[in-house]
């Protein structure tokens, strides 16, 4: 499978999104957070993942700025928190972003958690900022088949992206199977879940198999399966590490090795734990 640091998916409305991105989850320090984006960014990834919650969208906009590179060659998710959904909390909720980033345009804004009573309306205001071209495409996080069908009973619009957490212990088979069949593009979140990869014996064997490391091994089984993923760190060695990803190919019988190891583990929260 030919793939390189450029190559997207197609969402459903058309717009291309970068398979490897950079995640600033827990990245609260605004120096941290600038060098961290501006290393991925020297690096090649052109996506970069925030969220309001994650209080980092000011320092993600500043080092997008500093970067120097055209803002239409680079694709920027948010995310709508919990206690900003609803139709008139989502609509402020996103100005409040976009004043942060200060960016123009987001490329793709996302429902953070399912709230069942909230879809509707914060669905409404995700689908009228697309609409008015102010976000490029609009989405959802940790969305379960259910929670996708909750959506659906309310939505004019399909959700374009479901951004959950996926790796070799919790590959949420039901879950793909619904976005396939609805064309939804999956995208993982902690996908070498939180440091812990480097502990299943079967990845590390297939790692030293390729010289490579159990993290570089994972990526690449994502991509190669067409998961899009946003791996993050503050260290400029492991960013860097971490896109070094395009110069080998897992085989099949490697990537159905890794498939075997799903257990259904989670190392977030279930998405049921905020309620509805």
């Amino acid at each position: 499978m030919s793939l390189t640091i450029t190559s997207t998916v197609e969402l459903s409305n058309g717009v291309k999104m970068p398979l490897l991105g950079f995640g600033t989850f827990k990245i609260t320090d605004e120096r941290q957070v600038v060098e961290s984006v501006l290393t991925a960014l020297e690096v090649g990834y052109r996506l970069i993942d925030t969220a309001s919650f994650y209080d980092n969208e000011a320092a993600v906009g500043r080092a997008i700025r500093e970067s120097g590179i055209p803002r239409d060659q680079l694709f920027v998710t948010t995310k709508c928190w919990n206690d900003e959904q609803g139709y008139p909390d989502a609509r402020d909720a996103f100005e409040r972003s976009c004043e942060r980033l200060d960016i123009g345009v987001v490329d793709l804004y996302l429902i953070h958690w399912p709230l069942a009573s909230k879809h509707a309306g914060t669905w409404r205001a995700l689908q009228e900022l697309y609409a008015e071209g102010r976000v490029r495409a609009i989405g959802v996080s940790n969305f379960m088949p259910e929670h996708l069908e909750q959506l659906a009973e309310v939505a004019e619009l399909p959700p374009t992206v479901d951004q959950v957490e996926f790796h070799p212990r919790m590959q949420v088979p039901e879950l793909v199977d619904h976005c396939q069949r609805h064309g939804i593009a999956l995208q993982a979140w902690a996908p070498l879940m939180r440091g812990a990869i480097g502990d299943e014996p079967e990845i590390a064997k297939i790692a030293a198999d390729h010289d490579r490391t159990p993290a570089q091994v994972t990526l690449r089984w994502l991509l190669q399966r067409g998961i899009a993923t946003i791996p993050k760190s503050v260290h400029r060695e492991r960013i860097i590490e971490n896109a070094a990803i395009f110069d080998f190919e897992l085989t099949a019988e490697e990537c159905a090795r890794i498939d075997a190891l799903d257990t259904g583990e989670r190392t977030g929260r279930h998405p049921d734990s905020w309620g509805s």
